[in-house]
C-alpha cells in the first residue's frame, strides 16, 4: 500500500478532508469543521500515523505485533498514537483497519452535534 492509496481510503470516510497545517509534503487527514475538527491520520511518504486505542495498552499490542513496522507516535504516543510503516510488513488489510480504528475513536469523541452525517459508531 502507498501513501495515495491509503489518503484515498481516508478521504472516503464521511466528513473527512486533508488539511497541511505545517507545510509537508503529504497532509493530515481531519474529520468535523471549524474548531472541532480533529486529525485522525498524519499521512507521510512511508508511515502513516493512527489513534489505536484510548490509551497505550491496545496501542502496545502493534508494537508487538509487528516490532519492525510500528513505533510509538512522538509527542501523541502516550494518547495511543502509533506510527505504522507502509513498507509492507504490516498487511495492507491490517494498515486499512488501523485508519478505520484511528477515524471511529475520534469521531465518537466529538460531540454529537459535530459528528458528521453518515458516520455509524
Amino acid at each position: 500500500m502507498d501513501v495515495h492509496e491509503l489518503q484515498d481510503h481516508c478521504l472516503a470516510k464521511p466528513g473527512a478532508w486533508p488539511d497541511n497545517p505545517w507545510d509537508h509534503e503529504h497532509p493530515v487527514i481531519k474529520v468535523a469543521d471549524g474548531a472541532h475538527a480533529r486529525i485522525f491520520a498524519f499521512l507521510g511518504a512511508d508511515s502513516v500515523g493512527v489513534k489505536a486505542g484510548h490509551g497505550r495498552e491496545v496501542a502496545d499490542a502493534w508494537l508487538e505485533r509487528h516490532p519492525g513496522a510500528a513505533r510509538v507516535m512522538a509527542y501523541l504516543g502516550r494518547s495511543g498514537w502509533n506510527d505504522l510503516d507502509l513498507s509492507g510488513e504490516i498487511p495492507d488489510d491490517e494498515l486499512l483497519d488501523a485508519v478505520d480504528e484511528s477515524y471511529r475513536l475520534v469521531v465518537e469523541k466529538l460531540p454529537r452535534k459535530h459528528r458528521p452525517p453518515g458516520w455509524e459508531g
